[in-house]
């Protein structure tokens, strides 16, 4: 039997890749997954997705990761979200570039299909590999209908700021803890996702935030609307974000966003957030301090924010990457 796509479904998971991962591909149909028989990145798997591609011979191989077959004889249809493990020095390695370089870039080269999550990322990827615009196409990524404004809120018995994520170079996390330090009312505690770990225990110690910064634990996906909608605000610090989807969660439930003014976040946020300098301490602290105590400021974002994310759905994100998917495997033949 013959296969229309070939997915690498091993990219599902709890984090954002593994997220654009799940809601797409349940999306689409003809998809076949790829045999989960070598662990995804291994150092042999671009020859191996090689290999495996001619000898199933779909239609199109289509990866929701950034995982291209060093060679294929059928079209390929990859994702690069953004550049951080080029960007972020801390975050990159030898063995990162040269694979970028090697494998990524090489495949976008000879002709890969390149989807993305915003424009900026877009003008990252276009500069980095020196290719045509149209090989990269902005898909975007969403919310689904459990974020709304309506709903439980999570009540752990205090006022809470929350952060969602991890704690990568890239996320800002030390400034963003700094500036909570000098800026936030004693009432107001920080809820940040996640386990906690002896590097955070330490920095949260140094500041002397003791019993104010609290880690949820793991946050199930059917759980994170109740923790938006009970919070006083979003704080999204980073440095580099592709899209920054935390911040369209939020602006669904109707919760306001604090956001770095940097990489995609005003592209994607608008006029939805109150915005800080994330290289500025102060600035970010200025900014707790005006998103806790300015009330008529949260109720404004708390309004706005549910029609700015109606921009975001992943039933048109899958549109899109349906639609690059059949241009790929049916190109127009040339002139």
């Amino acid at each position: 039997m013959s296969i229309e796509i070939l997915a690498d479904t091993r990219w599902i998971g709890p984090h954002g890749i593994g997220r654009f991962a799940r809601e797409t591909l349940q999306r689409l149909s003809d998809v076949t997954p790829l045999p989960q028989t070598m662990r995804l990145l291994h150092p042999f798997e671009p020859l191996w997705l090689g290999q495996l591609v001619r000898r199933l011979r779909p239609r199109v191989y289509f990866t929701p990761g950034f995982n291209p077959p060093l060679a294929s004889p059928v079209p390929v249809v990859m994702t690069i979200y953004d550049l951080i493990h080029l960007r972020i020095p801390e975050e990159s390695s030898l063995g990162k570039r040269i694979y970028y370089a090697q494998v990524v870039r090489r495949a976008a080269r000879r002709g890969a299909r390149v989807l993305t999550v915003s424009e900026f990322s877009k003008r990252e990827i276009l500069r980095w590999a020196g290719i045509d615009a149209g090989a990269v196409t902005v898909v975007g990524a969403g919310v689904d209908a459990t974020f709304c404004p309506q709903g439980g809120r999570h009540a752990p018995g205090f006022a809470y700021l929350l952060y969602v994520g991890n704690r990568r170079p890239h996320k800002n996390f030390a400034r963003l803890l700094q500036a909570f330090a000098a800026a936030a009312p004693q009432d107001v505690h920080l809820l940040v996702s996640g386990t906690s770990d002896a590097e955070l225990e330490a920095a949260i110690r140094a500041p002397g935030l003791q019993g104010r910064v609290t880690c949820s634990g793991p946050i199930a996906d059917a759980d994170l609307p109740s923790y938006y909608r009970g919070a006083r605000a979003l704080l999204i610090p980073s440095l580099y974000e592709g899209f920054g989807l935390p911040g369209v969660e939020a602006l669904a439930c109707g919760t306001p966003v604090l956001a770095a003014r940097a990489a995609s976040l005003p592209e994607v946020l608008g006029d939805c957030a109150l915005y800080v300098d994330p290289l500025q301490v102060e600035s970010i602290a200025s900014g707790i301090r005006t998103i806790v105590e300015n009330k008529a400021l949260r109720e404004r974002l708390a309004a706005a924010g549910p029609e700015r994310a109606r921009l975001f759905r992943w039933d048109h994100v899958a549109q899109r990457v349906r639609g690059v998917i059949e241009e790929a495997a049916n190109p127009e033949p040339s002139r």
